[in-house]
């Protein structure tokens, strides 16, 4: 909503400042505003707030170059309600409404997001019912730019020789299964040839180590979003999920590495996904876009054109599969460490051993030994967590208490599921050699984690070591089990990123796996390195239930969440379901009526979260 009401820059804002800024003076009310005066509309870089106010230009900046500089896009500072804040220029030379007294900006704070930027973040706050401020901040250079660098040369860079490389970008829209261990340097070298292009990897180090490789190769190229000035004047543009933000001199490709990731995705709302962003970029500057991954997401497979290696490319690329199948073991007395795994705990198939469970803490489910019962919180009756030797602790609300039983007194259990800790003890025995715990809160060193033959850990353990020369998922069954949207795909990934580090199937590298569900789709899709026998039975799944793709999800949760849902009503087509833990799922026919009700809702006051395309649902 414009600004345009008497009390412009006097709203009641709780804005955090130390000291009080002055207010500048107002400049008379039309029709008494200077001839020539330059109004702009700015939206202001606060929290919660969207709407947008009109400020006059300085005739000084006239003079000093300033006022030729501030375009859409522009970082500026004014005060409003009696604090100086940042915002971004949204529209120049606006005719402001009858009465009204207008500010004049205090501060330029340099260039912003490109007028195509500010376009395609508009679309994504609708998409993903998020605040426009929000994903400008993303958009916008960590620092003050005030002028560009000029431009790079453009390089000679040769034809490629692959011919799936060719192919991938003479389409719009390419979706590319690559193996694990496959090279996207010529797809990105292909792309650069092309013009300025965009390449978005899953994580920053990975991004990184392409522009430190592009770079050798005497290509300009700009990391996003810490190269801002860089990226803008014009080369390669390589970055993580904000790259899909970045600014692009030229843009002539785009190119998304691993788009099956769930990295890709903002954790805090707005909830955007850098894939979807990417693909919207390269529709509006009607470039190619290509999109690679060992397994591609179905959304993939609904968006663009499939295109897969030869089959003796695919399984070279994907490592050997060890089934370890558990289905006639005494899943009591046969414990969490099957007996096949002694050979490759104590070194006979090559070192390092990395064990995976997702499991943190020494134990998540304790039986007493005299009485038989569960130990349970008294208070919210879930199975206590056994965290070290002596304390029992709550997951819900972290209440800790001695080890003793509460039907019989006996300071004695047993271990029906171990977590991480423990599990490393048995290890360590069963293994007859140290054993390294990692997760997610293990400092990683500069020189890396120490040289142990074997690592246990969560999934985090797949992130921390660089290589391996096997990997083993300890109980994969409960990746493939848990009560998830899109459990199969997430099971996908950690075997994806599995395979990366054993490396493909002539490196002699393995992944083994517990399992008493060898038949499932995901195990049988590596173990025949045929990504494609998983796609059928979860696309019919998902059609089944009526889940994305073939609908849109939104997770509305928060105190004021209640509210939210009695304000939308029933909209026709719009399923409600829920409340669950105090969210509810609100499902559409497609992302354009999610995106229309959701926006049509007035929203309460109070911490409201909506996710939509919620990873975890």
């Amino acid at each position: 909503m414009a600004g345009g009401t008497a009390d412009q820059g006097r709203l009641d804002l709780d804005l955090t400042t130390t000291d009080p800024v002055p207010a500048e003076p107002a400049v008379g009310a039309d029709p008494t505003l200077p001839a020539g005066s330059r109004i702009v509309r700015i939206l202001p870089d606060v929290a919660a707030l969207e709407r947008t106010f009109d400020y006059l230009v300085p005739p000084s900046w006239a003079d000093d170059g300033r006022g030729q500089r501030l375009v859409v896009g522009s970082r500026v500072r004014m005060v409003l309600a009696g604090r100086r804040v940042g915002g971004w220029v949204v529209e120049d030379d606006v005719e402001p409404p009858p009465g009204v007294a207008l500010r004049s900006l205090t501060k330029s704070s340099g260039m912003g997001p490109s007028p195509e930027v500010i376009d395609l973040v508009r679309w994504a706050a609708h998409r993903w019912a998020g605040r426009l401020n929000g994903l400008l901040g993303t958009a916008s250079p960590p620092n003050v730019v005030e002028s560009l660098p000029p431009a790079p040369p453009r390089p000679t860079i040769p034809p490629a020789t692959a011919t799936w490389v060719v192919r991938a970008l003479e389409v719009p829209r390419a979706v590319v299964r690559l193996p694990p261990g496959a090279d996207v340097a010529p797809l990105v070298t292909e792309a650069a040839r092309r013009g300025d292009a965009l390449v978005l990897f899953s994580t920053v180090p990975a991004a990184e180590h392409m522009a430190s490789r592009l770079h050798e190769m005497g290509l300009p190229v700009s990391l996003a979003q810490r190269q801002w000035a860089g990226s803008a004047a014009g080369g390669l543009v390589v970055g993580s999920r904000a790259a899909a933000l970045a600014p692009v001199a030229n843009l002539a490709a785009v190119v998304v590495v691993d788009e099956h990731d769930e990295t890709y995705q903002e954790e805090r709302a707005p909830t955007w996904h850098a894939r979807d962003l990417a693909a919207e970029r390269a529709r509006r500057a009607g470039v190619p876009c290509v999109l690679t991954s060992p397994s591609p997401s179905l959304e993939a497979l609904g968006w663009g054109e499939l295109m897969v290696p030869s089959r003796a490319e695919e399984r070279d690329g994907w490592p050997i599969l060890d089934l370890h199948d558990r289905r006639d073991d005494d899943p009591v007395r046969s414990g969490l460490l099957g007996q096949r795994l002694v050979d490759v705990l104590r070194g006979a198939e090559g070192d390092p051993v990395v064990c995976v469970l997702n499991r943190r803490g020494r134990s998540r489910l304790l039986v007493c030994n005299a009485c038989g019962g569960l130990v349970r919180c008294p208070e919210h009756q879930v199975p206590m967590i056994q965290e070290d030797e002596d304390t029992l602790a709550c997951p819900v609300d972290g209440t800790r208490r001695p080890q003793v039983c509460d039907e019989c007194g006996a300071t004695r259990f047993k271990n029906l599921r171990a977590g991480v800790a423990r599990v490393r003890e048995e290890l360590e025995a069963l293994a007859n050699r140290p054993v390294l715990e990692v997760t997610g809160d293990t400092d990683v060193p500069d020189g890396g984690l120490s040289d142990h033959a074997v690592y246990v850990g969560t999934e985090a353990v797949l992130y921390r070591v660089d290589s391996a020369a096997r990997v083993v998922f300890l109980e994969f069954d409960q990746e493939l089990l848990v009560p998830r949207m899109r459990a199969a795909e997430q099971a996908m990934a950690l075997l994806i990123r599995a395979a990366r580090l054993v490396g493909g199937r002539f490196d002699g590298g393995r992944i083994v796996v517990q399992t008493r569900m060898p038949e499932h789709e995901v195990l049988q899709a590596v173990l025949h390195a045929d990504p494609g026998r998983l796609v059928e039975p979860e696309l019919a799944r998902r059609r089944l239930l009526n889940l994305p793709p073939c609908s849109a999800l939104a997770r509305v949760s928060g105190p004021p969440a209640a509210e939210f849902i009695t304000n939308m009503g029933s909209p026709d087509g719009i399923d409600l379901l829920g409340p669950r833990d105090g969210a509810w799922l609100v499902r559409a026919p497609d992302h354009d009526r999610l995106s229309e009700v959701l926006a049509a809702v007035e929203r309460p006051k109070g911490r409201l979260r909506i996710e939509v395309d919620p990873p975890r649902a």
